[in-house]
């Protein structure tokens, strides 16, 4: 069973990063999103799928029982939900407005940038005159 979840996780972070080279920019946004969607599932199954008691310390001693869930995954995993959620947002917003700015979703073609030449061409020709 542990063989399948490492080949989803793999599944999914390999779909992710395929989508990432892409020169679109909206599948490199859901890239993204799949890429931490995998990191997500690879922090969740690493505190254990299976576990018979809660995590609660018994009165008397110290430590956790062995078969007690991991609460430690299980909250890093809600935070990296919201931030990933945080982050697709803003990268939508941003494409949106890249769009509507420029006429394109590729990436190659996003160049103007590019045509107004670098700013610091400007700097080192004050000084040297």
């Amino acid at each position: 069973m542990t063989f399948l979840y490492a080949a989803t996780v793999a599944i999914v972070a390999g779909a992710g990063i395929y989508m990432i080279l892409a020169r679109n920019v909206m599948r490199i946004v859901m890239g993204v999103a799949l890429l931490a969607a995998a990191a997500n599932l690879l922090i969740f199954l690493s505190g254990r799928l299976v576990s018979v008691s809660p995590p609660i310390i018994p009165d008397g001693a110290e430590t956790l029982a062995e078969t007690a869930a991991n609460p430690l995954p299980q909250a890093l995993v809600l935070t990296a939900i919201v931030i990933g959620f945080a982050l697709t947002a803003f990268a939508v917003a941003l494409a949106v407005k890249a769009y509507r700015s420029l006429g394109t979703l590729d990436a190659g073609a996003m160049h103007d940038a590019e045509d107004l030449g670098s700013p610091f061409a400007a700097a080192t020709d004050t000084k040297q005159g």
